[in-house]
């Protein structure tokens, strides 16, 4: 048996290796040591047999991540792309078809991410501010998110509010109907309908729900505006700062497109899905730099 430990970088045989987990963990279930495993770039939380990991080397973790981090990039540009052509389209509009020489301000809305896992929401904060937003992140496991919204909301008064971390479906637990089945999409429901009896129009507060393959369905009827996963697959750890980027960066009298919400992500509709919700964006003019 290889010499799997706590932080080690670990590969599923069963499964080809086909994902990077960090072990978290290690105890015994029915006299067989197991690890409880976190997901390197998916919003993936599992338990497998130790006899069932290898650990993954330099040389091949390089490997993989390099393809994840290709598609990161991809994705990133498009989004660049896109944002662009949004911000010129809001400054011909605000500037009577340049007809009038004002320099514009736009202010994008207070985002709150609540993220049970540290690691991931640093790598959502450090891309939140490569775009260009300002967000308050708050490190919380996901059993207690419940308890905790309805403080950090008055605390933070967001108009977009993130609730991710990690979850899993376990077949052996119940039918993919059944939210008991799953790791930990009940306590992102709970934080959901927390989080509505504080505000609920889903055009003050717009909420993103929802890690790998986490119950889409009570996520949405709980009050989400976006949530994950239609079809019960693996998330991208990064997934839910294009969502709110995209809701940002669009006016508040625009609706946003759910397909061009989506197809930034790099999980797209099998990962990720919503409802029509509105931009929360606002322009302002004249904007004059004040001198020292």
């Amino acid at each position: 048996m290889v010499n799997v430990q706590v932080n080690s970088i670990v590969g599923r045989l069963s499964y080809d290796c086909d994902l990077l987990f960090k072990v978290i963990d290690i105890k015994e279930i029915d006299g067989k040591k197991t690890a409880v495993l976190y997901g390197e770039d998916f919003r993936l939380i599992a338990d497998a047999p130790m006899d069932d990991l290898t650990i993954i080397n330099s040389d091949e973790r390089s490997k993989i991540s390099r393809e994840y981090r290709n598609l990161e990039a991809q994705s990133f540009e498009l989004f660049q792309q896109e944002m662009e052509l949004l911000r010129q389209r809001q400054e011909y509009e605000a500037t009577n078809s340049y007809s009038h020489d004002f320099n514009i301000f736009q202010i994008p809305g207070r985002v709150l991410h609540i993220d049970g896992d540290p690691s991931y929401l640093q790598k959502c904060l450090d891309l939140y501010e490569k775009i260009g937003l300002t967000v308050y992140g708050v490190h919380c496991h996901e059993r207690e998110m419940p308890n905790r919204i309805s403080h950090l909301l008055e605390q933070y008064r967001p108009d977009i509010l993130v609730i991710t971390g990690h979850d899993a479906y376990s077949k052996a637990k119940g039918k993919k109907s059944d939210i008991n089945a799953y790791r930990h999409s009940k306590y992102f429901v709970k934080t959901v309908r927390e989080a509505r009896k504080k505000v609920p129009h889903l055009d003050q507060l717009v909420i993103f729900a929802g890690a790998c393959q986490s119950h889409f369905e009570s996520l949405i009827y709980a009050g989400a505006n976006f949530a994950s996963s239609p079809l019960r697959v693996n998330i991208h750890a990064l997934d839910p700062v294009y969502i709110v980027a995209k809701i940002c960066y669009t006016p508040f009298m625009e609706q946003v497109n759910v397909w061009d919400v989506l197809r930034n992500t790099l999980t797209g509709e099998k990962g990720i899905g919503g409802v029509e919700t509105k931009g929360v964006l606002r322009t302002g003019m004249p904007y004059k730099p004040v001198e020292d």
